[in-house]
This record gives C-alpha cells, structure tokens and sequence, in this order.
C-alpha cells in the first residue's frame, strides 16, 4: 500500500464551516483511489472557518500523476445539508510530489465536484481523457448556470436570474458585503439625517435650507465644491478630474450648430478663436447622447434635461475656463450662447444645466454602461465559457468578484420601474433607455483603452489632467502584467488562435455585451497574443480603475445638489437677464428629489469592509512559481504608483485619489 497525504483548507470567511461528512476520491494518468471518508484527529471540527486538517489516503499502487480529485459532503442524520467553503486541497503523492487544487467555492449540496490541478491548462494541452472530460462537463453545467438575458432592447445582455439568492453561489456576495449593503441601502436617508425629507414635495426657497441638509454629512471634497461650485475654474476642472472625465475633447473647429464668434468670447480682442485652436488651447464637451431625449415626469412635474454645447479655454496660467455655453442643439433666438460676460445668475444657470445634463450622461453612459454592464458581459461569458483550470479563468475571475449580484440590484433599485433613477432623475425611464442604445451604438473599442482614448480626444497635452495622468500608469502597470502571464502560457499567435474556449469567451462577448455591433471595432475572435494582451488588459482596467474613477467621487461631487443636480424642472431661459436667485431655486430639484440623490450617491461611494484592491489575489488560482512571482511584480509597481500618488495629492488642493491603486477595487463591486 502507498499513502498520499491531504490537506484540507476551509476559508477563511464566515459561515464557511460545514459539520457534514467530507469525501474524496483521487484520479491519476494510471489509476484512481477509492472514494474516502476524511475523518482525522480533529473530528467535526477539521472543516470549520479557517481550518486546516491533514489526512491520509490509501491505494494499492502509485495512482501516476494526479489529474483531478473529486469532493462530496454528505450530511448526517441529526445535521442539515449546509454550505462549505473551501479554499484548497493539497495532496503530496509517494513520490514526494506536492499537487494543490485551487477550489475557493461553496459546496452546497451532496453531488460529487471535479476540480483539477492547479497547473493553467488550456484546452488544447489537456491530453488526458478524464481531464478532458471534466472540463467538458464544468461547461455544461456552467452553461445551465449562467445564462444570458436581454434586460432592455439596445443595452448588453446581462445574467438572467429571478433574485439575488438564485445567482450562483459562487458569486454571492459574502455575509460581511450583503449585511453591509442592505444597511446602508436601507439607512442612507437616516444616516444622512434625511429622514422626513424624503416625502416633501416642496421647492427649496433658499440656498441655505439646502445647505443645512448638506452639512449632516459631508467629506472633504464635497464640502470644497460646495464652496466653489460657482466658480468658472471649478467648473471646467470637473470635466478633468471629477466623476466624467471621458467627454472632454481638444476642438480644431467649432460645430456647425455652435455658432461662437471671438467678439463673445474674446471681447477685448485679445486673441482668436482660430489662433487658440491652432495651439490646442480650445475643447469642446458634446452632450449629443440627450439630444430629444425624453424627460421624466418627477411629482407629476415635468422636467427639463438639455443637450448642450461646452466651450473651454486653456488660459497662461493652466486653468480650463468655460467660455461658451449653449443649451440646445440648434441655434435661434431663443437659443442663446450664454457667455461669461452674462448677469450673474444667466451664467450660473446654464453652468447648472450643464451639470444636471453631465450627472445623467455620467450614470448612464460613462459609469452604467461602460463600467457596469461591460463589466457584467465580460463576466457571465467568463464563466459560461472558461473552465477553473485555464489561465484566463484564473487571471480574470478576481476582476469578476460581487459583480453579477451588484449589477443584479443595480438594475432592480435603480433602473426598474421602481427604481431611485427611474423615479427621480430627469432622464429616468423612457429617456433612460434611449440615451443607453444610442451610447452602445457610439461605443468604440479604442475609447476603452485609455492611451487610445486620451489620443484620439486629443487631450494628450491638457495640464493637470490627473484622471489621464494616473489612468495611463495603471494601464502600462496592468498591460505589463498581462503580458509577462498570458506570454508565458500562449508562445504563439496559433496558441490564441487554436484555443477554442478563449474564441468563445470574446465571440459571447461580441454578441451579447456589444450586441455584435461590428462599428464598435470589439474584435469577434483573437487572432494574436498581442490582441489578446490588450484586450485582457482592458477588461482589467474597466472593471478596477476605470470603475474606480468614475464611482468613487459620485458622493463627493454629487453630494452638494447644486454642483450636479439629478433633475431640473424649470425650462432654460430663452433670453438673457430674466434669471435670478429664485429663478434658479425653482429650477433646481424638489426637496425628496434631491435627498433621494443625496441617499442614491452616498450608497454608490461607500466602500465594503471586505473590499479587495487591485492586484491583490486572496485566492491562490495560479500555483506555478512564474506566475506568482509576476503577481507580486505587479503588486509591487502598484504600491509604488501608489505611494506616488500620494506623494503628488498632498501639494493639491483638491487631492485626486481615484485611481489610486490603494483604494481601487479589483472588481465592480459597488
């Protein structure tokens, strides 16, 4: 008889124990062991939280090379079936070799689970028929699984599932992340102190009442716009480092229906229009995607939401001023180009539109789609069509972490008919939809890798312009890594090529997240190691930093309504110099309104106590000794790009923490 010794690791995390009978059985190239009863010293505790407990299990002969082991629980007569947790096993063989199984999943019921060597393999390399077959039957049952459904017409599919508690288990959130959720879901206007002012009706009369719903709680940002939101720098600062930094664009030449002349904008004569484009001082933000968007109707009040055109000036002293303002598309009387030369309260209230229009643009378009239902298609494809033994599977699934159930109540508490958007903000509803079909039709691949974002917005140049400038070290960071590991397991373009679960994981992704919209230039197959490392490094980058710098900040920039008020419920002036203080108080958003903002804002910044950053990987998927030590290259060039950041933040007055990699998430978890 031979003996080879099993250690058995339950996680970590709570309610992680099971008191079942644990079994397992384990198949070599030559042979396979008996299915055996794993009773130790330590009795029902050897699978409790954080446990771990060795055994021994014996066969006749060598079994050859471990292919896979399998596991069942049985539940005793006076114990109900309960889930466990386990993270991995270990088996050291007679010949002194030493074999882990990454398993890091919740066993649920008493069926017998396959989980192979912790080695990559892609399908291509899996010769051995039983390894084989296991992969065959993980993606038929994964099939069943996660499947897609069509949420919405013109938006990516998502994963069908009737609540949270049918999804997976594997991709549940934890009891720490789902218990902190529902309170802060549940308690956002009473810890906000809004509570009672979320059923009044009423318009604010004065900035002050405003105010003293605002000071309950603030952060350190929030209460900085809140004192500078009127002014002009603040406001062309935003389109640079607040929550929407994807808009801003460098302009050569003024839009046909913008029709600014250098007397409005350069009155003293001091310079042109046409001279400082050729300098690449003038940029342009287009909210094209509202144009004829329909506007919601918010207690029984209808709203306003414009599309407007954005004029910004580079001045000498590095600051983006905005110059030109017009609210509507076409050009009339009625129209104006609102300018800084205007009354006060003129000026103030386009600026005004212009952020109700960005807050909607930003939800919808540049956090919503292009972060969160991305996002979601790279996942549910991920493991509709990658088994746990192959190197994509492992390198992505941490980047997939609480998305599905996030993106789940998501759709639930905030876009369904019921939900906090649908009901308060001014493109809720019907308008919601039509502004997402029209920016998945828009969408482009190379605006979703930043260093071809950055050039072809042509923003390259634009000073203190921190979101692009951390964005394109987080990206060289990621590519690097991403290279060095999907290198090291595809030597050649023909290993992409012949690897036929990675051709379905981006032809699910094409169909169902892009809706197999070929103008957005998402490749359908991969057909180099060099298109595939850019494309990983993208998922990656959206789903961590991408999420982080366009989520993160919503409290901070949002939490003072004037700044980015969710609805508007007054029409635009249509001439100059009938505006005034209560004009723009009864423009701004009723009072449940903006707490249900306020309440909406505050849920979607705050971040969980079981928060993982980016680059750390808490399950050991990859057990190979090279592409552990990239792993940790990479978390080392992330503490420094970190510690980097800080060290700049600390000379600015509004820091930009976003894409600190210290405080971003691995995953879009929030």
């Amino acid at each position: 008889m031979v003996q080879y010794k099993v250690t058995v690791f339950t996680g970590d995390i709570l309610n992680s124990t099971t008191l079942n009978n644990v079994f397992i059985k384990l198949v070599g190239t030559d042979e396979e062991s008996d299915r055996t009863w794993l009773m130790g010293l330590k009795g029902a505790s050897s699978f409790v939280r954080g446990a771990v407990s060795k055994f021994k299990v014996s066969c006749p002969t060598s079994l050859g090379n471990l292919v896979l082991i399998e596991l069942d629980k049985q539940s005793l007569p006076l114990f109900p079936e309960d889930a466990w947790f386990c993270a991995k096993v270990e088996v050291k063989s007679p010949e002194g070799n030493i074999y882990t199984f990454p398993i890091y999943r919740w066993i649920t019921d008493s069926k017998v689970h396959r989980f192979r060597d912790g080695k990559a393999l892609r399908v291509f390399e899996d010769n051995h028929h039983l390894g084989r077959y296991c992969r065959q039957q993980e993606i038929q049952q994964r099939e069943e699984d996660y499947r897609w459904d069509a949420y919405a017409e013109g938006i990516p599919h998502s994963m069908k599932a009737e609540n949270p508690s049918s999804l997976p288990y594997e991709v549940h959130f934890s009891f720490t992340k789902n218990t902190e959720f529902l309170y802060t879901a549940s308690t956002g206007l009473t810890e906000l102190k809004l509570k009672g002012l979320d059923n009044c009706k009423k318009k604010w009369d004065n900035i002050d009442s405003i105010n003293r719903v605002f000071c309950c709680k603030k952060t350190e940002i929030s209460e900085y716009v809140q004192e500078h939101w009127k002014e002009d720098a603040f406001f062309g600062y935003q389109f640079l480092n607040g929550v929407n930094p994807m808009l801003i664009q460098l302009c050569t030449a003024l839009p046909s229906n913008f029709p600014v002349t250098d007397d409005m904008v350069f009155p003293h004569g001091q310079c042109s229009l046409a001279d400082e484009m050729k300098k690449g001082n003038i940029f342009l933000c287009d909210y094209k995607h509202l144009d004829g968007v329909k506007a919601n109707t918010i207690n029984g009040k209808k709203q306003y939401l414009m599309a407007p055109l954005v004029l910004l000036h580079k001045t000498p002293d590095d600051k983006l001023m905005p110059i030109a303002i017009q609210l509507k598309r076409t050009p009339s009387d009625d129209n104006p180009i609102f300018l800084p030369t205007d009354s006060e309260y003129d000026w103030l209230i386009a600026k005004i539109f212009v952020r109700s229009a960005d807050f909607n643009e930003h939800q919808l378009n540049v956090h919503l789609l292009r972060t969160h239902l991305l996002a979601e298609a790279f996942a549910v494809s991920l493991l509709r069509n990658v088994p746990m033994v192959h190197p994509l599977y492992k390198l992505l699934k941490p980047h997939t972490r609480y998305t599905l159930q996030i993106n789940f109540l998501a759709r639930r508490l905030l876009i369904s008919d019921t939900g906090a958007f649908t009901q308060f903000a001014s493109s809720g509803g019907e308008g919601m939809f039509t502004i997402l079909d029209r920016a998945l039709s828009s969408l482009t691949y190379s605006s979703l890798c930043i260093p071809d974002d950055i050039v072809q917005r042509g923003v390259e140049a634009v000073p203190n312009f921190y979101y692009r400038d951390d964005g394109l070290k987080v990206w060289d960071i990621i590519y690097r890594f991403v290279q060095g590991m999907l290198s090291y397991y595809y030597k050649s373009d023909s290993d992409v090529e012949q690897d036929s679960e990675l051709q379905k994981w981006i032809l699910d992704i094409y169909e169902h997240g892009f809706l197999s919209q070929a103008l957005t230039g998402i490749p359908r197959t991969f057909t180099s190691v060099t298109e595939l490392i850019k494309f990983v490094t993208m998922v990656i980058f959206t789903c961590s930093a991408q999420h982080a710098a366009v989520n993160s900040g919503q409290f901070d920039y949002a939490g003072w309504m004037p700044n980015t008020p969710i609805s508007l419920q007054l029409p635009p002036p249509t001439t100059k110099g009938t505006t005034s203080e209560a004009t723009m108080l009864a423009t701004f958003p009723d009072v449940n309104v903006t707490v249900q903002g306020m309440a909406t804002v505050w849920l979607l910044s705050k971040q969980s106590s079981d928060f993982v950053p980016l680059g750390h990987y808490p399950e050991d998927h990859f057990t190979e000794e090279i592409p552990r030590k990239m792993i940790k290259d990479f978390q080392t060039e992330l503490e420094t790009l970190s510690g980097a950041i800080k060290a700049r933040n600390k000379h600015l007055k509004v820091p930009y923490t976003y894409m600190d990699p210290a405080v971003v998430e691995n995953s879009v978890a929030i």
